[in-house]
């Protein structure tokens, strides 16, 4: 199930969404407010097991007595593609609602990164309904690697967009920083000038130093940036542009689902869209 790259789109979480909101209705077992938490949840879990699959069917394909666990691995990765298919078909909503709200954002680097971003999950969304249509029969003379060609690309640009905010969000706090350390070289200048030269010397591992210490101070940032990183080994493989194997996609698929789940569990750590 290499194909299934377009997957991280069921960590798409409604731009309603809240555990507060959750909270609030803690013991309303029929409240619709409370399915609407337990949609991204169930997703993530979903997400992770496939991938999960998808590893370990890769590890241990070659070994000639776990044919059949191969065989029920591969069986539950497809089961849990489909499923969240499903799941996923009123996300396009969500995502047009989500576009709209990040236009109003007052940076134009954010907006427009993150309204496109948005625009192009939205698209992806279509996509993935048709696919699911034709999955389960009621289209079946859709063209099947026509659309998941146009949803991978979807995705593709999605994450290319989202990396893109997180790089202007980077390069926000580096440029801060610089500020901040011209700042104490004009007040501290004598006491300090051997230091700030051996760090001028350096160009590189300063930036490297400034990098680390930025993400460091930032877990919302760094978790979204690997969260993004992990999710383009699919696309990139699907479309030909780097090519790997289903033991790298399960891998990176595994770590992203797993960092999706963390920020669900953790709200503070999720970056605002």
């Amino acid at each position: 199930m290499v194909g299934e790259s377009p997957a991280d789109a069921s960590e798409y979480s409604p731009p309603w969404f809240s555990f507060s909101r959750g909270k609030a209705h803690h013991g309303r077992r029929n409240h619709p407010g409370c399915r609407r938490t337990k949609s991204p949840s169930i997703l993530s879990f979903m997400r992770a097991t496939q991938y999960t699959c998808m590893l370990l069917s890769y590890l241990i394909e070659n070994k000639a007595d776990k044919k059949k666990l191969v065989m029920k691995l591969k069986q539950l990765e497809s089961s849990m593609s489909s499923g969240r298919k499903m799941f996923r078909l009123g996300n396009v909503v969500h995502a047009l609602v989500a576009a709209r709200r990040s236009a109003e954002l007052p940076e134009a680097v954010p907006r427009l990164c993150l309204t496109a971003s948005h625009l192009s999950r939205a698209l992806y969304f279509v996509c993935d309904a048709v696919l699911w249509l034709r999955s389960v029969g009621l289209q079946p003379r859709i063209d099947r690697p026509k659309w998941h060609h146009w949803a991978t690309k979807c995705y593709y640009c999605s994450l290319l967009l989202n990396l893109a905010r997180d790089w202007y969000e980077i390069s926000w706090r580096l440029e801060q920083a610089v500020l901040e350390e011209k700042t104490k070289e004009n007040c501290f200048w004598q006491e300090h000038s051997e230091e700030l030269n051996g760090v001028k010397s350096d160009g590189l591992h300063s930036f490297l130093c400034q990098l680390f210490q930025i993400l460091k101070r930032n877990p919302p940032l760094l978790l979204d940036l690997v969260k993004n990183l992990c999710d383009l080994s699919g696309p990139l493989d699907t479309l030909g542009i780097y090519k790997t194997n289903p033991g790298v996609i399960g891998f990176c698929g595994l770590l992203s689902s797993l960092v999706g789940i963390f920020t669900l569990a953790s709200p503070h750590l999720k970056l605002k869209q």
